[in-house]
């Protein structure tokens, strides 16, 4: 344009600046900057405000403040940009000090420095700001729901949410999403059923897939499946992000063939999609089917990550494909350029341990460039277990002492592997040990859904309401598994259950 003597004007300049800014081009970027100057445009608060944005975005906040104190004609646009240009550059005093110094101040530009509060999750000034904003927005009442259940606060979203005198998508997905973030599932589903319930407001695929999440920790298969049913039957069928959540949430409670149908379904796939499903055909053990997608997958075009070969090694450790496993592992390096994690060595690792190598297992890990965490040696101590080997058990609970002292369930899984081998010397020494870390082994927590509500109980748990309800219940089953011939294994040490309530 410029070589053919074409004069640009306010619209080109802003066009080929905010180019310069996407790309880092600051050189060119200065280049177009003295054509501004040259052709007169310096008093463009189009212009201007570009060129501070652009200055900004490469952090060259002083030259973004020098073409500010430059401009004779300002208007709020331009303060906004030069605002936000501090605040993306961590400098917040700066930014609030422009602020208090700007002639107008519109509901985008005091959201902005709420938002510049709350990045930097100084919660408390963001909302004294709030307080005194005029004419608040339902923006500037989601900005704050968000920052509340961004910086954790999720009593601060619960409070600010029921003080909203109107909602939106986005406030209900603010307080779902709020709860989901900071791991309250269970309200989670509670907030969704009221949002249900209580408003006219349909839920969006951000929404499912908040909800979808909850599920699937909580195991709430009945109500996931309705939320597939809602999906498809509110045009959702062919998104690929509630897809992927329904595929995660079938593998995870267990209904893989679901997860497979869901899949087979999608339209479009994203790399997503193939690790959620490769991942959850291997944890459940279908390692044959997995590897056939694995391939499928690489057919189609898409590059495996980092994901996806956790996902093939673990499929290959229940196969007990050795040397495949090592096959896969090394085309990590070779052929993806993939730095193996500790979760890939840990894979390996269970590989080797499962297939009963266990002195292989131990070289692997001694030569491993990343020193071992407590999960690939939990890993190695329980295939000792498998393959009743206390000598390298010992030496992998001397490993697990190092990094996690004061973790009991380490002792607890050496003596169940001594107790195997009916060495109660050994059994009572190490419940001896295990006393004098002056810990207790967490107690495992069991979830159940009845009637849409998903309870939570532990060992011993009498907290619910029909507790009497449920034992006697059991005490039927004991009953009944009895009269069949089954015998109780209580060989376990320090395993409890609720079963023991029994006689």
């Amino acid at each position: 344009m410029m070589n053919e003597d074409v004069r640009p004007n306010c619209f080109t300049f802003p066009m080929v600046l905010k180019s310069c800014g996407k790309l880092m081009a600051l050189v060119e970027g200065e280049e177009v900057h003295a054509v501004v100057v040259k052709f007169g445009f310096m008093n463009n608060t189009f212009v201007g405000s570009t060129l501070i944005d652009m200055y900004s975005s490469g952090a060259r906040v002083k030259c973004a403040y020098r073409v500010f104190n430059e401009m004779v004609i300002r208007n709020v646009f331009t303060w906004t940009s030069m605002i936000n240009g501090y605040i993306a550059n961590g400098d917040l005093a700066s930014a609030r000090m422009l602020f208090d110094l700007a002639p107008e101040r519109d509901v985008v530009l005091r959201n902005r420095m709420i938002t510049g509060y709350i990045e930097c999750r100084d919660m408390e000034e963001a909302r004294k700001l709030f307080d005194v904003m005029p004419n608040k927005d339902l923006m500037s009442w989601n900005t704050l729901l968000n920052g509340y259940a961004n910086n954790g606060d999720v009593e601060g979203c619960e409070n600010l949410f029921e003080e909203m005198q109107e909602r939106n998508i986005f406030s209900w997905n603010g307080l779902i999403g709020g709860y989901a973030h900071n791991g309250r599932f269970s309200k989670v589903i509670d907030a969704f059923k009221r949002m249900l319930n209580e408003s006219d407001v349909q839920p969006n695929d951000a929404t499912l897939v908040n909800v979808l999440s909850a599920c699937t920790t909580l195991g709430a298969l009945d109500l996931g499946k309705w939320v597939h049913v809602y999906a498809e039957s509110n045009g959702y069928k062919h998104n690929v992000y509630v897809a992927n959540g329904l595929i995660d949430m079938y593998a995870k409670c267990g209904v893989v063939g679901n997860a497979v149908d869901v899949f087979r379904s999608m339209d479009k796939r994203d790399l997503i999609s193939w690790n959620t499903i490769i991942n959850g055909l291997a944890v459940h053990g279908r390692g044959s089917d997995a590897l056939s997608l694995f391939a499928e997958m690489k057919n189609s075009g898409v590059k495996p990550d980092g994901i996806t070969f956790i996902g093939v090694l673990c499929a290959c450790s229940h196969m007990g494909l050795v040397e495949d496993g090592f096959a896969y592992f090394n085309s990590m390096m070779n052929e993806y350029s993939i730095v193996p994690q500790i979760e890939h060595y840990g894979c390996m690792v269970d590989l080797l341990g499962r297939a009963g190598h266990l002195e292989q297992a131990v070289n692997f890990v001694e030569k491993m460039p990343v020193q071992a965490d407590a999960v690939i040696w939990t890993a190695l101590l329980g295939a000792c277990r498998v393959y009743k080997s206390i000598d390298f058990a010992r030496l992998a609970l001397q490993k697990l002492i190092e990094l996690d002292p004061k973790n009991p369930a380490n002792y607890v899984m050496l003596a169940n592997i001594c107790g195997d081998a009916r060495r109660w010397k050994d059994v009572a020494e190490l419940k001896v040990a295990m006393r004098d870390t002056g810990s207790r082994k967490v107690p495992g927590c069991s979830l159940i859904e009845v009637s849409d509500e998903v309870a939570e109980f532990y060992c011993f748990d009498e907290r619910h309401s029909k507790s009497k309800e449920i034992y006697g219940a059991l005490r039927s089953l004991m009953k009944a598994l009895r009269s069949s011939g089954y015998v109780l294994d209580f060989m376990e040490v320090g395993q409890e259950s609720p079963l023991f309530l029994v006689d």
